[in-house]
């Protein structure tokens, strides 16, 4: 699959119809089956897209910046053509009433949406084995996880059955499976693109982003997807505009606790690489301390449970979703839909959020783990006083095995050490490919910026692509 504007450039000239385009991303989206990162393929109405852009631009009108491009939505994204599952048995056959805003505009720009990628169950995990359905393969090498929860999105990226796919990154669902599988994964400021019509997993970390080959497709993919919107009050006013090129001579700080001898020595060693290709192109780089980083999975575990304990309590079997049979009184009716309709992930962080918001615990542990996250803030505050952008590993290894983590939940939620920081902070954070491991497994680097400064960090990664 060809970059975005080479598409967008042979379906305006007449030498590829949008049909054909559709078409051959279907194709190879089947003949990929094996790695299953798509848990549905909206065959007929792509195809029907397609024929009204073909004949659009018969007419001579235009169609937009996207004309014709396949794309894939996580299956979180409402959208037509097919159920939004969100990767369990709850909403196994929900079909969405509309879509998602970042879904309409994309397709306002002639974007075609070709499937529904598998994801972790409500989009609770790091390596997209939490699926009601599954999980998914790595591209690069089937015997390990594609990451998550974002897994089957960053997949059909990497094995290029479409030239970009969207995600959700809630403490690093985007950029972590970006990382496992060679390619670039954006996670913008907090409310830089609308959540309305995603399902809802964190509300106060919840972020819309992208996957792409390259980071000029990225740029043009945040500049459509971003902006206000009267439905998501969260939503900041239109702010990202891409950069021809980057603010030359940045400060730059490599944090000192992603580099040590707990992260695989090949991750150390592309980081490393990637941080002279910065000082090569001018800019000054140092190391810098983030002592509150220890501290970041422990808030993150204690407030986003919360957050999905509550986000959660409308699957109930009585509104919509999954709806348990043969049930007598309507505490069984509550107990039984939730216990078939979750998978043991979604089980455990509504327990633990239900423990930490309970009348005796709230102040143990729910507000002591905000005024944690204040001085997070306050902490990375401090550094971009000094510093324009923190450079570290996206993730302490590359992928690791299927079903190596599965047992130990601890163990897993540790592969999201680097990115769930920024996430906690609101902060953009973008996943860049910087190599392979001895074993030929991508290895990703992870740039963050202040909020708002996704535009600049996105000039920067472009800057030394390919270098």
């Amino acid at each position: 699959m060809s970059r975005i504007s080479t598409i967008v450039d042979q379906i305006n000239s007449g030498e590829l119809t949008a049909r054909a385009a559709v078409l051959s991303a279907i194709e190879k989206a089947k003949s990929t089956s094996e790695f299953h990162a798509l848990l549905s393929i909206t065959e007929e109405r792509a195809l029907q897209r397609a024929d009204e852009i073909d004949t659009r631009l018969q007419a001579g009108e235009s169609v937009g910046r996207l004309a014709g491009v396949p794309f894939v939505a996580k299956d979180n994204f409402l959208a037509f053509g097919a159920p939004t599952t969100a990767a369990s048995k709850m909403l196994e056959k929900f079909d969405a009433p509309l879509q998602a805003t970042a879904v309409e505009k994309l397709e306002q720009e002639g974007a075609i949406c070709i499937g529904k990628a598998n994801l972790d169950a409500f989009a609770h995990g790091g390596s997209t084995e939490n699926s009601a359905f599954g999980p998914t393969k790595n591209a690069i090498d089937q015997t390990k996880v594609a990451g998550g929860s974002s897994g089957g999105s960053a997949v059909v990226t990497a094995l290029d059955v479409v030239p970009f796919a969207l995600g959700t990154d809630t403490g690093g669902s985007i950029r972590q499976p970006a990382s496992f599988n060679g390619v670039v994964g954006v996670k913008p400021t907090y409310g830089t693109v609308s959540r309305y019509g995603v399902v809802a997993m964190a509300s106060s970390t919840d972020t819309i982003g992208c996957f792409t080959k390259d980071i000029v497709d990225a740029e043009l993919v945040m500049d459509i997807i971003s902006g206000q919107d009267t439905k998501d009050m969260t939503t900041l006013s239109d702010f990202f505009t891409p950069l021809d090129v980057a603010t030359p001579s940045q400060r730059i700080g490599i944090i000192k606790e992603s580099m040590t001898d707990d992260v695989d020595a090949d991750v150390r060693s592309a980081t490393t690489d990637y941080a002279e290709k910065l000082r090569q192109a001018g800019h000054v780089v140092e190391e810098v301390s983030l002592p509150m980083l220890k501290y970041a999975l422990a808030m993150y575990y204690i407030i986003v449970p919360a957050e999905v304990s509550s986000n959660l309590a409308r699957y109930d079997g009585i509104r919509y979703g999954h709806r348990a049979e043969g049930v007598q009184t309507l505490a069984e009716l509550y107990g039984r839909t939730r216990d078939e309709g979750f998978v043991t992930e979604n089980k455990r962080r509504i327990m633990i959020g239900s423990y930490v918001l309970s009348s005796g615990y709230f102040d143990a542990y729910y507000q002591q783990a905000q005024k944690a996250r204040t001085l997070l803030v306050d902490a990375y505050e401090a550094l971009f006083a000094d510093y324009d952008v923190l450079l570290s590993p996206t993730a302490p290894t590359p992928a690791f095995g299927l079903g190596e983590n599965t047992e130990d939940p601890v163990k897993m939620y540790l592969a999201d050490i680097m990115t769930v920081p920024p996430s906690l902070a609101g902060l953009p954070g973008i996943n860049v490919p910087a190599g392979v491991s001895q074993t030929g497994l991508p290895i990703g680097v992870q740039l963050v910026g202040p909020r708002r400064s996704d535009a600049n960090l996105l000039a920067l990664a472009k800057s030394v692509e390919g270098k």
